[in-house]
């Protein structure tokens, strides 16, 4: 595997990488990979103000503080990985921050 740069989700991974954060409610003690998939896409569409093609995480994220789940993003025929960490747990919402890798991924 190779690590390029590439133009294609610059705006992503600079808007993204400066403290991007949002919250999900949850039913359980953790949050779905669907519903982690779907709210690491709302939040990065919100901070970046363009939706990434597709955004898929590895599972899903445990509602406690400092559980870590890695995703990836697709944008542009790019993909970039990304590290979503859960930073506060009330009640039945996980706020979460997302990192998002310096470096696009090429196969």
């Amino acid at each position: 595997m190779k690590l390029v740069p590439s133009a294609a989700i610059a705006a992503v991974v600079l808007v993204a990488a400066t403290a991007c954060s949002g919250s999900v409610s949850v039913g359980s003690n953790s949050v779905s990979k669907s519903d982690l998939e779907e709210a690491v896409s709302t939040q990065l569409t919100e901070t970046v103000g363009q939706a990434p093609d597709d955004v898929t995480c590895e599972g899903g994220l445990e509602a406690e503080v400092d559980a870590e789940q890695r995703c990836e993003l697709e944008a542009g025929g790019d993909r970039v990985g990304l590290t979503v960490t859960a930073t506060e747990v009330d009640d039945s919402d996980v706020s979460f921050d997302i990192v998002v890798d310096d470096e696009v991924v090429s196969e």
